[in-house]
């Protein structure tokens, strides 16, 4: 498979990891190298790097920098470190599940591999580096997948996006955004509208830059628009990604998300999930189960230096919300479009596969 589309937001050099600083964009574009494990959480923590599979990528990564340089003699002491340095990054953002499926992964091939410390090194970042191409590989079937579920009629769409569920948050591609490349690239794609999505502003930062990129129309509209522009009727469907999935279908995305899906119920529009299969958590039942990380409050109360809000006042500032599983359409992962409650059949089948 090929990938043509420009914009990676984790690449592997010889030695180090670099990363696209997405909180300085989209007025300017840079890298970051990260050399050490504790910078790579530094980099998770401060979204530096952000969205689920951009961040399991990185954290594999950063598995492999905290152990490059260890001096354990056996395999025992180093396990021991190694399973310290995956809890260290693993707490780093609680909510995504791809953060957590990539260290368990890492861990666990570490643990199956026979040889000595040099040879479990080379197997982590051989691993690091496998995880990183299987990303990419997933967004660009995702993107596949979600295109052909869509509905031919009208030739066109307009689609409505929450939050950055795009290159960005991914390897590459992307995963809602993937979908609206795919399309784009079908000329199926009339305009993509994008939430501006408080209070970190991933919409109007992220997602419109990565459009203004590849010349996609795009549209950024306050978060509480979207009910508006739905009857208006410019919207055909809404298309969001998810950080963690429950085994029924409940999903966790970036908070704002559970709201757009009410109104887009209300409006008889299709509420599209779409996210790798690897982030659907079977061992959570229902969305009451996932951890939903809370971040600083400084996030709500400012934006860049210029207070909002009279002194006294307290804040609530989730970064995910749940949305209900009845109110989403269908989950688009790489093997295809689903309802939730059929989620149990694509897990008993790639169980059996």
């Amino acid at each position: 498979m090929s990938f043509t589309h420009h914009v990676y937001s984790v690449f592997w050099h010889d030695d180090h990891v670099s990363l696209i600083d997405q909180n300085r964009l989209p007025h300017e574009f840079t890298f970051v190298e990260i050399r050490r494990y504790d910078d790579m959480i530094r980099a998770i923590q401060t979204m530096m790097v952000r969205g689920a599979s951009a961040i399991g990528v990185a954290a594999a990564y950063g598995l492999y920098l905290g152990m490059r340089d260890s001096e354990a003699c056996d395999r025992t002491e180093f396990f021991e470190e190694l399973d310290q340095v995956a809890d260290a990054l693993r707490a780093t953002r609680p909510t995504a599940r791809y953060l957590s499926w990539a260290l368990d992964r890492m861990v666990r091939t570490a643990r199956q591999t026979v040889g000595a410390v040099d040879y479990l090194k080379t197997t982590l970042l051989d691993t690091a580096k496998l995880i990183h191409l299987e990303d990419l590989q997933i967004c660009q079937a995702i993107g596949e997948q979600g295109m052909a579920a869509l509905p031919q009629l009208p030739e066109r769409l307009r689609v409505l996006t929450h939050g950055n569920a795009g290159a960005l948050a991914t390897a590459g591609y992307g995963t809602a955004l993937g979908i609206v490349r795919s399309l784009w690239t079908a000329e199926r794609l009339e305009r993509l509208y994008v939430c501006e999505t408080r209070p970190r502003w991933q919409g109007a930062k992220l997602t419109a830059w990565e459009c203004v990129q590849e010349e996609i129309p795009v549209t950024v509209i306050a978060d509480n628009l979207a009910a508006t522009c739905m009857r208006q009727g410019k919207i055909d469907v809404v298309i969001v990604g998810g950080d963690r999935l429950a085994a029924n279908g409940d999903t966790a995305f970036k908070a704002g998300t559970y709201s757009l899906a009410l109104v887009a119920k209300a409006h008889d529009i299709p509420f599209l999930v779409a996210a790798p299969y690897r982030a659907i958590d079977f061992s959570k039942q229902d969305g009451s189960q996932i951890p939903i990380e809370e971040r600083d409050t400084c996030e709500v109360c400012q934006v860049g230096d210029v207070t909002l809000t009279p002194e006294g006042v307290d804040f609530y500032n989730p970064s995910f919300d749940i949305t209900p599983a009845h109110l989403i359409t269908g989950v688009v992962t790489e093997h295809g479009m689903t309802t939730p409650d059929k989620l149990h059949q694509l897990h008993t089948s790639q169980v059996v596969g």
